[in-house]
């Protein structure tokens, strides 16, 4: 069934890393799909999108000129579906009385609702997000959850990483520190570089160090952090990575730290498909999915004294990374596999046209 995916964010961050990930593989999977994006945004730039596209400016949630736009790229697409990430791209979607299109909006975080309430369906990627939906007064048998999937793992370059040490200046025998997130408070950046310099400067005969995957607005605030705690030297900032995929092979771990308010945490995810023993807090969605001492060393939010203790004790203890790394794998085939994610939303696009197609 032929579906159009609509998201009017500006830079790179997970949300957007999901509609990468997501449109091409229901693409893969013999879906019709086609992808509106934000004009002049991250994902717009040649080759980073591999559908059919198309850009909109929507310049404001009220941009009329980007409201007629997509109503008309709605009509022309044909699409019995159309999937809206977060609020610019929902509030700006209306569809006109009539024309048989499902309006099916993709919540990515607690937002207030009512800019989301005019679709027809809504989606959220954690039961607690669906429940609070629910709390906030929209009809509960027209909000469906459904997880992401993990991303697919690409085989590693050994050269590739050997290159990548080298020019890091990172040592066979260090501990590699991996964490990946936008630069905004809910990631808790800070509480990270705070552990790090809890740290010793070895544990169990090597040197952690620690790579920050992303960008964003805080990165001169945490830079000065670094500084200032004189950790700086231990930190590389990769900025964003459109392919994080050597990253997570050349890690020893994977870290975090979000603020109760990340709403499910796709690192997550990424730390068990890459096979990574897997550091994070008890922010809302990593106490809906993670186990600590099962697939994570789970700490509480904002405690860089407990995050650095508990780094400390997944690297001293290779009976405990190993054990993580085997519960992660199984996590990732059991719950969060594409194909049968993508076979959950290829059901629930049928259901929304068969009982609520205009």
């Amino acid at each position: 069934m032929k579906s159009l995916h609509v998201i009017g964010s500006k830079t790179m961050g997970g949300a957007e890393r999901w509609f990468l990930r997501f449109p091409a593989a229901m693409a893969r999977y013999g879906e019709p799909v086609e992808a509106v994006v934000r004009r002049g945004s991250e994902l717009a730039r040649p080759g980073v999108i591999n559908l059919p596209l198309h850009a909109v400016p929507m310049r404001t949630v009220w941009d009329p000129w980007s409201r007629a736009a997509l109503s008309k790229l709605i009509r022309k697409s044909g699409a019995p579906i159309v999937q809206t990430y977060m609020g610019r791209a929902t509030r700006l979607t209306r569809l006109e009385p009539g024309r048989g299109v499902v309006h099916l909006s993709r919540l990515g975080g607690y937002y207030k609702v009512g800019p989301f309430r005019h679709a027809h369906a809504w989606v959220g990627n954690t039961k607690g997000l669906c429940d609070w939906m629910v709390q906030q007064g929209l009809p509960a048998d027209r909000i469906f959850h459904i997880y992401n999937f993990a991303e697919s793992v690409a085989e590693a370059d050994p050269t590739q990483l050997m290159d990548m040490r080298h020019r890091l200046d990172i040592r066979p025998e260090d501990w590699v520190i991996v964490t990946a997130g936008r630069m905004i408070e809910v990631k808790g950046h800070r509480h990270l570089i705070d552990a790090l310099a809890r740290l010793p400067h070895e544990v169990a005969g090597r040197r952690p160090r620690l790579i920050i995957l992303g960008d964003g607005e805080l990165r001169e605030r945490l830079e000065q952090q670094a500084q200032e705690l004189g950790v700086a030297g231990r930190i590389h900032w990769a900025g964003w990575q459109y392919d994080p995929s050597p990253w997570f092979h050349l890690a020893d771990m994977v870290a975090f730290p979000s603020n109760d308010a990340e709403t499910l945490g796709n690192v997550i995810l990424e730390a068990w498909a890459y096979g990574k023993p897997l550091v994070c807090t008890a922010f809302r969605g990593a106490r809906e999915i993670a186990r600590h001492g099962e697939d994570a060393w789970v700490v509480p939010c904002g405690d860089a004294a407990a995050l650095a203790h508990g780094i400390e004790a997944v690297l001293r203890d290779p009976e405990i990374r190993e054990a993580m790394v085997e519960a992660g794998l199984r996590r990732v085939e059991r719950d969060f596999g594409e194909a049968p994610i993508i076979g959950q939303y290829r059901t629930l696009y049928q259901d929304l046209v068969d009982r609520l197609r205009p």
